[in-house]
Order: C-alpha cells, then sequence, then structure tokens
C-alpha cells in the first residue's frame, strides 16, 4: 500500500464506546517489563510517544529508523516468548497487556500518539487486541504486515490449516522432515515418530520431543539458500514445514527447497483483522509522519 492511499484521517478507525466487547487475552503474556534503564513509561516531555508492537525484522528496522530522529518517544514492545531477543535501537517493553482492554488502557495512560501493530502475520490474537485497542481509545493505527511467499515456477507447496494437519500431510511412510515451526506447535510431531526430524528454532526445545529419530538446530535468521541447502542435504530431508512468513529472513528454506525439488507444507497465513495496513517500514514511516504532521496542524 502507498503512501498515497492512506486515509487522511490517520487511523482508518472510529472509536468505540466503552462497553463494546474486545478479547481479554492476547498473545504477549507473563509482566512486562521495561528494559534498557533510559526509558521512562511516563514518557518525555514534549515528546510524540510511539508504541510499536513487535518481534519481526520490520518491527526492529522501524525502531531504527524512528530513533535516529528527534521529537519522538518510541517504545516497542515484545511478547517475551524469545529467551533472548536481538537489541532494538529503542526502549524495549517485554510483556502483556492483558488483553484489547488492558492494551488500550495502556495506549490512554502512557498518552500514546499511535500505535504501529509490525508484529508476526500469523500473531492474530495481539492484532486483533491492537485493533479492539485503537477503536477504544481513538489513538491513530496502522498494521504494518509483510506479504506472503508467493509460488513460483519449481515449487511444490501443500497449504495446511495448522500443524496436526502438516503431520497428516506429511504421510505415513518415513521421510526426512525438516520442521522450522515455533517451539508451541511441535506437539503434533511426537505422534509420527516413524519419521527422522531435523527440527530448528530460536530458542532451544526443552523438553525434547519424545521422538526415536530428531536433530535440533538452534540459531536466528536469516538464513541464506546456500546453507539451508546444505543443511537439507546433510540431513537427507524429503520435506519442509514451514509457515508463510513472508520477507527474506527465512527464504532460504523456500529456495533451497525449490532448488532440490523438495516438497513444503506450509501452515495458511490466518486472515488478518479489518484494519488498515502496510506493507513495508517507508510507507509505514510515510503514515506515521501523516500522522504526526496533521496532529501538529490541529495543535494537539
Amino acid at each position: 500500500m502507498s503512501a498515497a492511499a492512506i486515509n487522511p484521517r490517520a487511523t482508518g478507525l472510529k472509536p468505540s464506546t466503552p462497553s463494546s466487547p474486545m478479547p481479554t487475552m492476547d498473545s504477549q503474556r507473563g509482566d512486562a517489563a521495561l528494559s534498557r534503564g533510559s526509558a521512562s513509561e511516563s514518557g518525555k516531555l514534549g515528546m510524540r510517544r510511539i508504541l510499536i508492537l513487535g518481534g519481526t525484522t520490520e518491527a526492529r528496522a522501524l525502531g531504527e529508523r524512528l530513533a535516529k530522529r528527534g521529537g519522538l518517544d518510541v517504545t516497542l514492545s515484545l511478547a517475551g516468548r524469545t529467551a533472548s531477543p536481538v537489541v532494538h535501537a529503542v526502549p524495549v517493553r517485554v510483556g502483556g497487556f492483558g488483553g484489547a482492554a488492558g492494551l488500550a488502557d495502556y495506549l490512554v495512560k502512557q498518552r500514546f500518539d499511535a500505535l504501529l501493530d509490525a508484529t508476526h502475520p500469523y500473531a492474530n490474537t495481539i492484532s486483533e487486541n491492537a485493533v479492539a485497542a485503537a477503536r477504544r481509545t481513538g489513538v491513530p493505527f496502522m498494521t504494518l504486515h509483510r506479504p506472503p511467499w508467493v509460488a513460483v515456477a519449481g515449487d511444490r507447496w501443500i497449504e495446511v490449516s495448522d500443524a496436526g494437519a502438516a503431520v497428516r500431510a506429511i504421510g505415513e511412510q518415513p521421510r526426512g522432515v525438516f520442521v522450522a515451526l515455533g517451539r508451541n506447535e511441535l506437539a503434533p510431531f511426537a505422534g509420527a515418530p516413524q519419521h527422522r526430524y531435523l527440527i530448528r528454532s530460536v530458542d532451544p526445545v526443552d523438553p525434547p520431543l519424545p521422538l526415536p529419530q530428531v536433530a535440533y538446530v538452534t540459531a536466528r535468521g536469516p538464513f541464506s539458500a546456500a546453507d539451508d541447502r546444505a543443511l537439507m542435504v546433510a540431513h537427507a530431508i524429503d520435506v519442509v514445514v514451514a509457515k508463510n512468513s513472508g520477507g527474506g529472513a527465512a527464504y532460504g528454506k523456500i529456495a533451497a527447497a525449490r532448488g532440490l525439488g523438495v516438497e513444503v507444507i506450509l501452515l495458511r497465513r490466518p486472515p488478518p483483522p479489518a484494519a488498515p495496513a502496510v506493507e513495508t517500514v517507508e510507507d509505514a514511516i510515510a503514515w506515521l509522519d501523516h500522522v504526526l504532521t496533521s496532529a501538529a496542524a490541529r495543535g494537539v
């Protein structure tokens, strides 16, 4: 979506009444904590406050771009699912909000001027909560979601609804399976012990799955196609199981599978919430510039 297509009213969402029904839980969990001691939850006098819901390469890049600007007080929120998150250029808040109502309360109490949802395309609960919180508070809101990968000549893709369906799609005959999913989605594979598994995750899988043939790789992307090809050849991989995350950081395994003629089973993306959205960091910044410029013109 280009900047020219953005609604001049900035949010594209109308505030709802406090009585509107809203979810009570989100995908961010645990008590919140603000890292990097220079940050203040109450903001800095006279600065525009921006909240980024992060956990993606785009969120990190957005923080880096905004950190170089004056007059902005930016906070990036992480769910806390990763034990050792990457270093960010802006202060980081870790933990949950308590659902849409909790996020709305946080936006109001901390006087945020804009909310950007740059979470993972599969983190639908927090995205839905962000939409609900923006409607409730009237805080200008935009979603930054990268587009999904699109199959090209040579790709052998099967789309399934979830990890359980992926296990069924692998079949009964023993195969070498490269699983690139989050730790919380691995349990169904324990029900198919006939396969040989290679499981890659950002954090160690603990406890390990009760499988007779499984190897673990703990690594953080980006992963090159050459490295993923070598990994797949070394482990005699016949099928890859992954999410259609989009972007370049995790595309190496898709390109490697194509070159090797390996089948790919992709977990289908959940439908995004009905809300204004852009696909690039540049368009997100263009939207934010418009929001802040419009607010300044109104004397807000």
